[in-house]
């Protein structure tokens, strides 16, 4: 294992105020407890205690209460939660609120790239939930039916995927920019028997045809018998009379009460698709008590997230964040923010102009997305007043220190604390993650959210501190994916096969001597260079360090001496000569403050880095790009276009 020195001095430190008010706090003092680290050490110690503790903090309500919080019975990779009991979560988001102060308050602010804006109270949210329910009754739909959305981020799929809950369906979300190949396979393999989809969305100013795409999709996914098509730019589309409906014909003359489904609280209310390295996607399979109630942890555990306030976490519906927001602003009764647009479109303030607009409180965002921002200076970001603004949270890759610093500062008026967050579909939230009463350093994390029994090993297992090492679970939670969707032993294979009962992540990690912890990248990024094995979230804060570099992707490639030599790739600032010379400066600032064994071999500018929509850069896709071999699955990138450029200058590269 390398040696670690990542760290830094702590920047943020919680006020008396801030502790005082945030959920951690009450949670703790409902408990008895007087510290975090008490708290943390309790809930993975004794998780039965700590999940039925949760519950009842969050006011979980069952129609038939569970038995038993967690049967182990079937082994650490199968648990059984809530055995017994009865539940259908949007009881919990919606209907419970009914009566109460917050049923007239909003639960869900849209605003489109065009600037139209449009609010729903919890009131109207369930009546509209309840029209969509009464139309899939409709339609045929019912309990354990599968049922896509392919649709942009409008108010429209938060109602849909909601009313997919009620029934008891099985809600199948699919990226917006995905191609009808991924769309079709993701249906097909849920044997999916229904389908939201959009006439088009908006992207800086042009509309996106995406009927056209689900149609090519559904000639290769022929379990889907309805499809219910939401008018959002009103182009024209191609039509599939008896198949096609649209949504603004079926849901108005809808009743607006329907009874919710009782659901099993392990019967399954979502399968989420991550894309493998090879092979088809794994469906990760989630449940009416896992996924939501997780979801529902963390907005209050990590985010603090208050009654009232408004997250907006820039998403898609296809990515966990979409459907994590949703239930969890709804189960701690808080309001969500959608935008459909792109975050710098008609100008670089779109996105602090929305945070000001609608009272953001908790506001998400990626490094790569605050790198291209900060290119641009404070101004965009002075025009606004962001004063409702208390917390950001991130997730989706690693920080590097300078983009981190400029958000805190700039943005954050060095007061505003950034709540890194990082676990996966899988995990239902996160694994480890910043909170509101901790002091916290530049692209660090506090620790492991509470009840997750979080570790960092070396390769034998042990636990290690102060170098970097493979991030793993010990016990297990709530939230945790019940298998992959007809393929439990890839399921084991994927995160138990290492260590006996461990989970496995496949996050590269590292402690530091103050506890704080780090995130550097996907283990099977990891760069083994002559003996030394990196992370390339190192290399990469060098690299964006230069003021001529705005992003950069660093890999491995076979090297005969060396076993692995390091390729970088480098997207420069506007105005930046992509020169040779350029290229040779990169190379020795690597070779200075990582030492010359790991000098990289090649330095390639390219004009931008394989991304998915949340913002990872596909470090797999840059290194097969490279060495001009298949890529794997792509369907989850935003800029497929890209590889071909990567791979015609590796071919000018001499190496």
């Amino acid at each position: 294992m390398s040696e670690f020195n990542f760290g830094g001095e702590f920047a943020w430190f919680p006020t008396p105020e801030t502790i005082e008010n945030s959920h951690l706090h009450r949670f703790m003092r409902q408990q008895g407890l007087a510290t975090l680290a008490e708290l943390q050490a309790k809930s993975v110690e004794d998780i039965a205690w700590f999940w039925d503790a949760t519950l009842r903090y969050l006011d979980i309500q069952f129609y038939t209460p569970y038995s038993t919080i967690v049967d182990l019975a079937g082994g650490i990779a199968w648990p059984q939660w809530c055995v017994g009991g009865e539940m259908n979560i949007v009881h919990n988001c919606l209907d419970k609120w009914m009566g109460t102060p917050t049923e007239t308050a909003t639960a869900l602010r849209w605003e489109g790239e065009e600037g139209v804006v449009q609010t729903l109270t919890y009131a109207h949210l369930r009546r509209e939930v309840n029209r969509c329910a009464n139309a899939l009754r409709g339609l045929g739909l019912g309990k354990g039916d599968a049922i896509g959305l392919y649709m942009p981020m409008t108010p429209e799929i938060a109602i849909a995927l909601l009313a997919i809950a009620k029934i008891g369906g099985v809600i199948l979300p699919l990226f917006s920019g995905y191609g009808a190949g991924a769309i079709a396979t993701r249906l097909a393999d849920a044997e999916a028997k229904a389908l939201f989809c959009a006439d088009g969305a908006y992207r800086r100013g042009r509309v996106v045809d995406m009927k056209a795409t689900a149609d090519e999709a559904l000639a290769a996914a022929r379990s889907v018998q309805h499809v219910i098509v939401h008018r959002r730019t009103g182009h024209d589309i191609p039509w599939t009379p008896g198949r096609d409906h649209w949504w603004h014909d079926l849901m108005p003359t809808q009743a607006e009460e329907a009874a919710n489904e009782r659901t099993g609280a392990e019967d399954m209310i979502m399968i989420i698709y991550t894309s493998g390295t090879t092979g088809r996607p794994k469906g990760a399979v989630h449940t009416h008590c896992g996924f939501p109630l997780k979801a529902a942890q963390d907005m209050a555990m990590v985010m603090d997230v208050q009654p009232g306030e408004v997250m907006y976490w820039m998403t898609d519906m296809g990515w966990m964040m979409g459907p994590w927001e949703v239930f969890g602003t709804l189960l701690v009764g808080g309001a969500m923010l959608f935008y459909d647009g792109a975050p710098d479109f008609p100008d670089v303030d779109r996105l602090w102009k929305l945070a000001a607009d609608h009272g953001v409180t908790h506001l998400g965002v990626s490094p790569t997305l605050i790198r291209a921002l900060m290119a641009h200076g404070a101004g965009p970001v002075k025009r606004h007043d962001l004063s409702r603004l208390r917390a950001f949270g991130s997730t989706g890759e690693p920080w590097n220190p300078d983009p981190w610093n400029w958000l805190f500062q700039v943005v954050g008026e060095g007061r505003r604390p950034i709540l890194n967050y990082s676990g996966g579909t899988e995990i239902s939230g996160g694994i480890i993650a910043g909170n509101v009463l901790t002091p916290l350093k530049p692209a660090a994390f506090a620790g492991p959210v509470p009840g997750i029994a979080a570790d960092v090993v070396d390769d034998d297992g042990n636990p290690l501190r102060g170098a970097v090492g493979e991030l793993v679970i010990r016990r297990p939670w709530i939230g945790m994916t019940r298998g992959f969707w007809r393929d439990p032993d890839r399921y084991i294979e994927t995160y138990w096969s290492r260590f006996p009962d461990v989970w496995v992540h496949g996050d590269f990690a590292a402690i530091d001597a103050d506890g704080q912890w780090y995130i550097l990248g996907r283990s099977d990024d990891t760069i083994k260079v002559a003996g030394k094995r990196l992370g390339p979230a190192e290399v990469e804060s060098i690299l964006v360090g230069h003021p001529a570099v705005v992003e950069a992707g660093a890999v491995g490639v076979p090297h005969a001496v060396k076993g692995s030599a390091l390729v970088c790739f480098v997207v420069p600032q506007a105005g930046a000569a992509a020169s040779p010379a350029l290229a040779a400066e990169l190379m020795e600032l690597v070779a200075q403050e990582m030492g010359k064994a790991l000098k990289p071999q090649a330095v390639i500018f390219v004009p931008d880095l394989p991304k998915t929509r949340n913002a990872k850069v596909m470090r797999r896709v840059l290194r097969a790009a490279y060495l001009d071999q298949p890529a794997g699955d792509l369907s989850a990138l935003v800029n497929p276009e890209v590889v071909e450029e990567i791979r015609r200058m590796g071919r000018l590269v001499d190496w």
